[in-house]
């Protein structure tokens, strides 16, 4: 019930640069929403100092971020697919662009958590209408390529505020303030471009109509299109692998940090190092897993790869946040998560669900996700206070069971489905 190119009888055939391009600015959804969590988990003991926080309300700000994601995801994937997904494409990122910046003023904790709310549901609506943007465009044996490709722009957001944090990690409250800044400037360049951008405002409809067909579902964007078997199970299987997985994946990106901080002793600038110094893998594995993504080998890989995170995080528990562990953990945690991960999420979500509700679909997967990430957010540095043993065998569970969910959706939705009509030459972008 699914497009799959995992096993072509033909070679890839190379991507016209046009759609790279389509690619590298939906993409920048990914880059700002990985920055803004990230730039809040940097940021946040320099937050809690400079505002008088309590753990509390270092809580709350994490989890707002991520509520707001989740929100933001529902309600932008909805409006993409009934009124046009390039128009609400072009203006999420321009309202992004307007939190970053109260954020980076905020002369006060409440005007903060003013401009998290705004660029947290600004980044949320951009992520499924930017992957269905994408997925519009996309040839049929070069969708996992380009959808993917956004994961690597996921990691470069991670890498770029990681990086900036270790430079000005002695700055204070003004350091903080240009990470924070240069989203708002990345926000506003990545619009003008957008703006630029010729691309068709939908897919051919006999593509759309054979990816339907082939998928066995209804066709037009009606909510009851959306509770059918064509799109829940891929929903709640997606779902599933998604929540699971980013517990783990959400916690160690909003709070590593923090957790280097104040349970493993470690220095603000030996923290950020510590993750900077680890990320060039991962951006590395990510740009392999794009190469991969239409291969076989892109769910062969997985089997391989999340057992390897699942005793990353087995190493955490066991050692309790020591910094020796922290230090394997972030090795084998690197190495394993562009093959088991976010990417892997982004391209089964695109190849299994209805083309007509794609939007509404995965922001819905996405916004029940998120909404689960803001309530363990919430709770995390208390809990983290409390027992960090405690918090760290949690995640390794829900990692676990994400791996358990990552097999079902290779084995059944993708190795078991029929391979659909190939899209037609006309790939839904013009040659700008």
């Amino acid at each position: 019930m699914a497009r799959t190119s995992t096993a072509p009888d033909h070679p890839e055939q190379p991507i016209p640069k046009r759609l790279w391009k389509v690619a590298a600015l939906s993409g920048m959804a990914s880059y700002l929403d990985a920055a803004l969590i990230v730039s809040i988990a940097v940021n946040l003991a320099i937050y809690r100092d400079h505002y008088d926080m309590g753990v509390w309300m270092a809580g709350a700000i994490s989890a707002i971020v991520t509520g707001c994601i989740a929100v933001g995801s529902l309600v932008g994937g909805r409006l993409a697919d009934m009124f046009g997904r390039r128009r609400v494409y072009n203006l999420d990122i321009l309202c992004f662009a307007l939190g970053a910046v109260v954020i980076t003023l905020a002369p006060n904790d409440i005007v903060l958590l003013v401009g998290v709310l705004v660029a947290g549901l600004a980044a949320g609506a951009d992520l499924p209408t930017s992957l269905a943007v994408v997925s519009d465009a996309a040839p049929a044996d070069g969708r996992a390529r380009l959808v993917s490709f956004t994961q690597v722009m996921w990691v470069l957001g991670i890498v770029v505020v990681i990086f900036l944090g270790y430079v000005l990690s002695d700055a204070g409250m003004t350091g903080a303030r240009i990470i924070t800044g240069h989203l708002a400037v990345a926000a506003l360049f990545t619009w003008q471009l957008r703006a630029r951008l010729e691309l068709a405002d939908e897919p051919p409809d006999d593509a759309v109509e054979a990816e339907a067909a082939a998928l066995d579902a209804p066709r037009g964007t009606a909510l009851r299109n959306v509770w059918n078997r064509a799109a829940l199970l891929p929903m709640a299987a997606t779902f599933l692998y998604y929540v699971t997985w980013g517990i783990g994946a959400n916690t160690f990106g909003q709070f590593g940090t923090y957790l280097l901080v104040t349970v493993s002793g470690a220095s603000q600038s030996l923290a950020t190092g510590i993750n900077l110094a680890f990320l060039p893998i991962a951006l590395v594995l990510t740009f392999v897993f794009v190469r991969l993504a239409d291969t076989p080998w892109r769910d062969r890989l997985f089997y391989v790869f999340t057992v390897v995170q699942v005793v990353a995080f087995c190493i955490a528990s066991l050692t309790a946040g020591a910094l020796v562990g922290m230090l394997v953990f972030f090795v084998l945690y690197q190495i394993s998560n562009p093959f088991a991960g976010e990417a892997s999420y982004k391209v089964w979500s695109q190849l299994t669900l209805p083309p007509d509700t794609r939007g509404t679909t995965q922001g819905l997967t996405y916004a029940l996700s998120r909404g689960v990430f803001a309530g363990v957010a919430f709770v995390t540095p208390a809990l983290m206070e409390y027992s960090v043993s405690l918090l760290l065998w949690s995640i390794t569970l829900c990692m676990a069971a994400s791996g358990v969910a990552g097999v079902y959706v290779v084995r059944v939705l993708i190795r078991r489905s029929p391979d659909a009509a190939a899209a037609p030459a006309d790939l839904g972008a013009t040659r700008a």
